[in-house]
């Protein structure tokens, strides 16, 4: 949500130019095999450090909440130059805006893992898959890394899905069917896989043959889950069998019990709305001087590193307006 606005602030203040800022402020950084990037140090502290580091000669006050901000840029009764809203995700909403009178895209959870509730899942806990997962009904659809867990499945195919379909989800109340693709082929392609599969092992027990790409582990319980011998051999699978492994592989239904909550989630989908700002400036169009940046506005994305990329460069738009 709000890429396009975003596309036009990332040309103010990159991905390349975060990159370059840390590393003058002393913070050496490094890209991961996963694309990520983290400090060298591999410790969050160092990022916080840098930041503090910044704010020499910056009148910082803790434990000072904020009752109301007024139009006239009064802030709890005291006038100021210029205010920056950046409180992050706001579940509840912000009551503290209400004088102004802005336009609120109601919050809602995004970038969470999903409970599902089947002991035979739960036992593979662990397994990490490359796979494809969809909400039928829906246009909702992710794909990458599948992770299982204890309480479900997680990992980013999950956690891009989740913030995808965060409106769908809530309004369903996190209860809704899940299907999984774990082969992230079509029925043909895998229906060519596995006769190929069947041709070259014939007298084979099919759960020693998995196809490639498959964990032995999740190919057991997804044969077992299809209705199938444990001890069948390929030989023996016939048409019905091999529909029923197309079925399993390409479209095995799970059911989404609700979301995952280990503490309250870190991003939101939702708050002020975009049509409240100026662009490029994100200026409040109704009360001059006012900002927003962060993900207090209604721009979220698919993992926790994009939504700290927004919240950077959308800081650093509203704090070059002002200067």
């Amino acid at each position: 949500r709000g890429e396009r606005r975003m596309n036009r602030l990332l040309k103010q203040f990159s991905q390349e130019d975060t990159w370059r800022w840390f590393e003058s402020a002393g913070v050496p950084l490094v890209l991961q095999d996963d694309h990520c990037v983290f400090p060298q140090s591999q410790d969050a502290k160092d990022i916080v450090r840098a930041l503090l580091r910044r704010m020499d000669g910056v009148d910082l006050r803790l434990r000072t909440p904020v009752q109301s901000v007024r139009p006239g840029l009064l802030v709890d009764g005291e006038a100021y130059d210029a205010v920056v809203v950046t409180t992050g995700g706001a579940p509840k909403g912000l009551p503290m805006l209400d004088a102004l009178q802005l336009e609120w895209v109601t919050t809602v959870p995004s970038l969470f893992t999903f409970t599902v509730r089947d002991d035979g899942l739960r036992a593979l806990m662990g397994l990490v898959v490359d796979a494809s997962v969809s909400i039928p009904g829906t246009p909702f659809k992710a794909e990458g890394p599948l992770l299982i867990t204890d309480w479900g499945l997680s990992g980013p195919a999950v956690l891009k899905l989740s913030a995808y379909a965060a409106r769908h989800l809530h309004e369903v109340g996190y209860k809704a069917p899940l299907s999984i693709n774990w082969l992230q082929l079509n029925e043909a392609d895998a229906r060519s896989l596995l006769l190929e599969t069947a041709g070259d092992n014939p007298r084979k027990q099919v759960s020693s043959t998995p196809p490639a790409g498959l964990q032995a582990r999740l190919w057991s319980h997804l044969i077992d889950k299809a209705g199938l011998r444990p001890d069948i051999r390929w030989a023996e699978v016939g048409s019905k069998g091999l529909n029923k492994l197309v079925g399993i592989l390409t479209r095995d239904g799970r059911e989404i019990a609700g979301k995952t909550k280990f503490r309250e989630e870190f991003v939101t989908c939702g708050g002020v709305s975009l049509g409240n700002i100026d662009p490029s400036t994100l200026e409040s169009k109704r009360h001059p001087g006012l900002y927003f940046a962060g993900e207090v506005l209604d721009i979220d994305a698919i993992t926790g590193g994009f939504n700290l990329q927004a919240a950077w460069t959308t800081g650093a738009a509203a704090a070059r307006s002002i200067a």
